[in-house]
């Protein structure tokens, strides 16, 4: 069994048109959604999984996304922030899973769109809660989170259609709720 959660980074902020887009800040917007993503992650039904892998991009606002989920484990999961996650096409994404060690089996990879709804949208099953893939095709906002579930042993087998898509929260549906 393995388990992808994509988690699209918290909101940006676009007060200085001079910062490249690769060195924008969480907006204080993002730091609220932040806030209450990590405290969805702490309460939310089946616990807090501890991912035995994070894969991050290395985008400033990726990075304060991670820093502010770091908090929830006792004892950090191992992390691998690297360039090639940063607006990261959905094959790409794919490609760097499917290389993943055998012996992981929960990964939490924060990035951006349209990478990430793309990945989500092409893993989940054709068989999948209508309603829950409508909500991730209409709109996969900043610190959207979906979690897939996968039946395989090795992620070098992940394929299109082989995932469930078994939930799907954002930062303003968990305020909500």
């Amino acid at each position: 069994m393995k388990t992808l959660f994509l988690l699209r980074h918290m909101k940006s902020s676009w007060d200085d048109d001079s910062v490249p887009d690769h060195e924008r800040p969480l907006s204080a917007r993002g730091e609220r959604a932040l806030a209450t993503m990590a405290d969805y992650f702490r309460h939310r039904k089946g616990g807090t999984p501890r991912p035995d892998l994070i894969l991050c991009s290395t985008a400033v606002r990726t990075r304060a996304t991670l820093a502010g989920l770091l908090t929830l484990w006792r004892e950090p999961p191992p992390l691998c922030v690297d360039r090639v996650f940063y607006m990261a096409s959905a094959p790409a994404l794919a490609d760097r899973l499917r290389a993943l060690p055998d012996p992981t089996a929960t990964v939490l990879l924060i990035g951006h769109n349209p990478g990430l709804e793309e990945l989500a949208l092409s893993l989940a099953g054709a068989e999948e809660d209508p309603a829950l893939r409508t909500r991730v095709m209409e709109k996969y906002p900043t610190g959207g989170l979906a979690r897939l579930d996968f039946t395989l042993d090795r992620w070098a087998d992940l394929a299109a259609g082989k995932g469930h898509l078994s939930e799907f929260a954002t930062p303003r549906g968990v305020a909500r709720d």
